[in-house]
């Protein structure tokens, strides 16, 4: 199938840090406040139990760009499907929106894998919802990459 139900968004970036601090930033709620936010964007957590099953509410608000759940504001809802400590995390969510464009749960798999160097990263986020630019997700994920380098180099 090659229309939007399967689009599949990507981003990577090498980390200069080990896989266990990398993933000790994605599974600390303080950490995660810190670095998840693409630039130009904060983030408040509302509920987060970073355990496999565990569910996770974040509301993030934008300074310049529209929001999915009101004006400049996007409520993500979800929880974690997997969480493989130093090699992956996988959460599946979806944004609290009465616009049906933006009604799908997307799943997003973020990938550690030990480099010479430091760690490699890849997110990848699938079933990826139609009322999602491409090219803006890309953006926000690297800019997301960018910023945990940052945190944790």
């Amino acid at each position: 199938m090659t229309d939007s139900t399967m689009r599949r968004d990507a981003a990577s970036r090498l980390i200069k840090a080990s896989p266990s601090v990398i993933y000790d930033a994605f599974v600390a709620r303080e950490a995660l406040v810190q670095w998840f936010p693409p630039q130009g964007a904060t983030m408040e957590i509302q509920v987060f139990e970073s355990h496999a099953g565990g569910r996770f509410r974040m509301t993030l608000t934008f300074a310049a760009a529209p929001g999915k759940s009101t004006a400049n504001t996007d409520v993500v809802v979800g929880r974690f499907v997997e969480l493989v400590p130093q090699q992956r995390i996988v959460q599946a969510f979806e944004f609290d929106s009465s616009d049906p464009a933006f009604a799908r749960t997307r799943t997003m798999r973020w990938v550690l894998a030990a480099a010479v160097d430091g760690t490699s990263v890849t997110v990848t986020a699938e079933n990826v919802a139609p009322g999602i630019s491409q090219v803006d997700h890309e953006i926000c994920m690297n800019s997301s990459l960018a910023n945990l380098a940052a945190y944790v180099e």
